[in-house]
């Protein structure tokens, strides 16, 4: 008996068991309302159905969370990476506004290295403030976010940019060996970043130094780097993911695009068992967490509940799983439960706590 309760006890203290219990628990409701949610088929020869769009919409957010994560890795947090979304949008979509013919691949591929080269110079500027001059890192980057929404702006002359590319949409709508192109283009990036952090030394660096950047540095570890690498790397993210999300609708609008991103990409980041104090953290578990929020998300409009209550259901449903899976929340709630058992099966209890 003990030792089933002590392997049950593990499995349940994985840091992703709860969040994708919860996910499984959403996708049980959604098709529940709906049967034929689970449902994806072969159409013209590419794959639809709710979970293919789920996962295609979540490639955006994927994309922001990985960047976030390393940040706040490092000890960081990094809020302007919905304004480096809005700006890269626009840079995008302004220079190929501007081709005579929008359809052209070398100028797309040059307007995509263009916003990257503007989302990198975004990235550095966050990593100077914070790793050179010392500014603290929630200060530095709410800066580029009240200034980057602005430059968005300026760019886009305060207008939406239409534009009509067929190759700048394959980045949002178009397939290739059956998936949607942004599933593809997400799960590259994810195995690119787990590869560089898991595979090299790159990864124990950066742990380094968001769990204690004077001893790292007394160590070797040039830690002023490593922040500033995290913060280009998130700012590139954030540019990929930009060009996602105005390629889904053919346009650019410097005020809407991107905007709160940086919120959904922190909780998926808490949520996927990353700790904002900085050290450790869990790529796989940002992935979930990114998931169940567009889960989340999805399931609102899709059960029709009132627009007016959607957040306050989205935040509660959040909060349930940020708490559930807090090791000291659930230590709290075992003591209770010790507490109010009948001496008998409280010893009982306290014993098999103590022997595991």
């Amino acid at each position: 008996m003990t030792t089933w309760r002590t392997r049950l006890s593990g499995v349940t203290g994985h840091r992703l068991f709860w969040p994708v219990v919860v996910l499984v628990a959403l996708l049980v409701a959604n098709t529940a309302y709906r049967p034929s949610f689970l449902a994806v088929e072969v159409k013209d020869g590419h794959l639809y159905g709710s979970l293919i769009d789920i996962v295609r919409l979540s490639a955006p957010l994927i994309l922001v969370a990985l960047g976030m994560t390393l940040v706040i890795a490092t000890g960081g947090i990094d809020l302007s990476v919905g304004s480096v979304v809005a700006v890269s949008g626009a840079v995008a979509c302004l220079y190929i506004s501007r081709q005579p013919d929008q359809s052209d691949l070398g100028g797309v591929l040059t307007a995509l290295a263009l916003a990257c080269g503007v989302a990198l110079l975004l990235g550095a500027w966050n990593g100077v403030l914070v790793a050179v001059i010392g500014i603290q890192p929630i200060i530095a980057t709410l800066i580029l976010m009240v200034a980057g929404r602005g430059l968005a702006q300026l760019i886009t002359s305060g207008q939406i940019i239409t534009i009509n590319s067929g190759p700048y949409r394959m980045i949002g709508l178009g397939h290739l060996f059956t998936l949607p192109f942004a599933i593809i283009i997400a799960l590259l990036v994810t195995l690119t970043v787990a590869v560089l952090t898991r595979r090299t030394a790159l990864g124990m660096t950066i742990e380094a130094v968001g769990g204690n950047a004077e001893a790292s540095r007394l160590a070797g570890i040039r830690a002023r780097r490593v922040k500033l690498l995290a913060y280009v790397v998130s700012a590139v993210c954030a540019a990929v993911a930009g060009f996602m999300m105005t390629a889904n609708v053919s346009s650019a609008d410097g005020n809407s695009a991107g905007l709160w991103v940086e919120l959904d990409a922190i909780l998926a980041v808490v949520i996927g068992g990353t700790s904002l104090a900085g050290g450790r953290f869990h790529l796989g578990g940002t992935v979930v967490g990114a998931l169940l929020i567009q889960t989340l998300t999805t399931s609102v409009y899709a059960m029709n509940i009132d627009p007016q209550t959607s957040l306050l259901f989205k935040a509660m449903v959040v909060i349930a799983v940020c708490l559930i899976q807090a090791p000291a929340f659930r230590a709290r709630f075992r003591r209770r439960r010790v507490r109010g058992a009948p001496p008998s099966a409280a010893a009982a209890q306290e014993k098999e706590q103590v022997a595991a």
